[in-house]
């Protein structure tokens, strides 16, 4: 049976960082802050929200959440983003998306400043991450980076393919790859030799977003696999891009999509404002 890589203790080693750096800010007088602006009520966004406000409460990390309307306009979303950027009390924005269709998405998010943008939303830091330098990568990007380090794979050198070109997972992802060394292979929908590409490789990395995509017969059977997908599986349940049941006894390791990298991308999240937090009071 292949070794399963499980977030929780990836997320504790972050989270024991999170409360060592609260604890500093904190004999400054400083509490570490983060503004949730939550257009209209998803079930999905409020669900995911109720759950981050446990995690940071935890970490001592302060949450205040913006329940905006529906209705609101372009401009008075800029107000509000812009407002944030002059409030000292706030570290980091974070935003839930998609933002209604009324609204010019693209607008809101480039009037976040790059400083306290702790999800790699802006064009500046999505250019920071494919410069190298040091700006605030997207979280699940980053997860994935993490899952790997904790169990000691070794990255420099290391043939990865990884499927999936979005900007939110799959580039700024080859980008952090690329900076371990790593020699990547990007795949997509019109790939047509994906499986001589993935059986080939000793990473490989699923952010294709369909279920079940992958099978035993497109890795071998050293592969690392990091399942980035969250679909839905058709029965009111979760399941990730790869066949996780028919995969676990046939490659070295791989994740769950319940219990992989979503607790790992929210705890990069709350370090992220305790980062922007610490370089404001600095």
């Amino acid at each position: 049976m292949a070794k399963i890589l499980l977030g929780k203790p990836v997320a504790e080693v972050i989270r024991n960082d999170i409360k060592e750096r609260v604890a500093a800010l904190g004999t400054k007088g400083v509490t570490p802050t983060i503004l949730v602006l939550r257009v209209g009520a998803r079930a999905e966004d409020v669900s995911y929200e109720r759950g981050i406000l446990k995690t940071a409460g935890n970490l001592g990390i302060k949450i205040v959440v913006d329940e905006i309307s529906e209705s609101i306009t372009t401009d008075e979303m800029i107000k509000k983003v812009e407002a944030a950027n002059e409030d000292a009390s706030i570290h980091g924005i974070m935003m839930f998306r998609p933002l209604p269709r009324s609204i010019d998405e693209d607008a809101v998010i480039e009037a976040i400043s790059p400083a306290k943008d702790i999800d790699c939303m802006t064009n500046m830091n999505l250019a920071g991450v494919f410069a190298g330098k040091d700006v605030f990568a997207p979280c699940t990007a980053e997860a994935v980076i993490e899952m790997l380090k904790f169990n000691n794979v070794n990255l420099n050198g290391a043939k990865v393919a990884l499927l999936g070109r979005s900007m939110v997972v799959g580039k700024p992802l080859s980008m952090l790859l690329l900076k371990e060394n790593a020699t990547v292979t990007i795949c997509h929908s019109r790939t047509t030799n994906r499986k001589d590409i993935t059986n080939k490789a000793d990473i490989v990395i699923s952010a294709m977003g369909q279920p079940r995509l992958l099978g035993p017969i497109d890795f071998s059977r050293e592969a690392y696999v990091i399942d980035v997908g969250v679909n839905d599986d058709g029965n009111g349940g979760i399941c990730g891009d790869v066949d996780y049941d028919l995969v676990l006894d046939y490659v070295l390791a791989i994740n769950p999509a319940i219990g992989g990298l979503g607790t790992i991308t929210t705890s990069l999240l709350l370090k992220h404002a305790v980062v922007a937090c610490e370089k404001a009071n600095s």
